[in-house]
């Protein structure tokens, strides 16, 4: 078991290593706390209802976000779920409102599709339209993600979870400048059940911005998420 989470955390914080090596030692380095609460309902047979809040905090700039996800879900079948939703995000600087952004949101869920050894992988595709107030432009980005769990603990309820998101902006507007790979997000951590039906997910997370011609952005993110499933 002990070689296993060995090989396991080597494989999921391979990208960060290398985002360490390659980043300029005068990129920006920020401490981060984010905060999660998602809850998950099944409803009317195959319908799937979902809602995630997140608060963020940094140390240049307090608290600066507010993100709330509502989405519907059909499930395709055991694997496969198609989600629309959408996301009101209020920007902040130390507390102080500064922008208003709203999201649409398409997602086809893939859960446990594939196993690698006791590793259990899923994932999702995100496309997302965003517009800001007092804007007209209209951005448009990709987001895929991955996710391993390895089961270590408590009859395989605790287990190691590492993710990967990339933020592919698919066009360039006044508040998506940059077109291609944005940034990357990678997470390692522990998820384990608190109580019947809510689970905690603790972690650490690095969030990796590409800034052309300057050294990159690293947030070092420490995650706390709560997830409650009915």
């Amino acid at each position: 078991m002990r070689k296993m989470m060995s090989s396991f955390l080597k494989l999921a914080l391979v990208p960060a290593g290398l985002l360490a090596a390659s980043t300029d030692a005068m990129a920006r380095d920020e401490a981060q706390y984010w905060q999660t609460l998602t809850v998950n309902a099944s409803v009317a047979d195959d319908y799937r209802l979902s809602s995630e809040t997140v608060l963020r905090t940094s140390d240049s700039r307090g608290f600066y976000e507010v993100e709330q996800n509502l989405m519907v879900g059909y499930a395709i079948d055991r694997h496969v779920t198609a989600y629309l939703g959408y996301t009101h995000d209020p920007n902040y600087l130390h507390g102080k409102f500064t922008v208003m952004e709203h999201r649409f949101r398409q997602q086809v869920s893939f859960d446990n599709v594939a196993k690698l050894g006791p590793v259990s992988v899923s994932g999702r595709l995100r496309l997302e339209e965003r517009w800001r107030e007092g804007v007209s432009q209209t951005a448009w980005r990709l987001r895929p993600y991955v996710k391993f769990v390895l089961p270590v603990a408590n009859k395989g309820k605790t287990t190691l979870v590492a993710t990967h998101e990339s933020f592919i902006d698919l066009n360039k507007t006044s508040f998506q400048r940059l077109g291609g790979e944005e940034r990357m997000r990678n997470f390692v951590g522990i998820n384990t059940p608190l109580v019947r039906k809510v689970n905690l997910e603790a972690g650490y997370l690095l969030q990796h911005g590409f800034v052309p011609g300057q050294p990159d952005n690293n947030d070092h993110v420490i995650s706390l998420a709560l997830t409650a499933k009915f």
